[in-house]
């Protein structure tokens, strides 16, 4: 097993989920849809100031569909260029 965990701007939410969806229809998540916080281009706190904010997703997930997951962050990266979208992947224990 494998964890992954996206962090990304919420307007490339959907985008991520119907395709972990479409490509893995097993897969099961959690995900927090409003966090804050600073990455290494900007803020994204929810305020007036800084006005953008992202989401987390979890997903627990078998080690032969990691490469698949790999490829959905990396489409929706090319895709969405100017968006902050992060994937760590660590290895879980059952």
């Amino acid at each position: 097993m494998v964890r992954c965990e996206i962090i990304a701007n919420q307007s490339v939410q959907d985008e991520i989920v119907d395709l972990l969806e479409e490509y893995i229809p097993d897969v099961l998540y959690t995900m927090i849809p409003v966090v804050t916080g600073r990455g290494k281009k900007n803020y994204k706190l929810g305020s007036s100031t800084w006005p953008e904010t992202n989401f987390v997703l979890f997903t627990y997930i078998a080690e032969e569909k990691l490469e698949t997951v790999k490829a959905i962050v990396k489409a929706v990266k090319e895709k969405f260029s100017d968006e902050g979208i992060k994937l760590f992947c660590v290895k879980a224990e059952d």
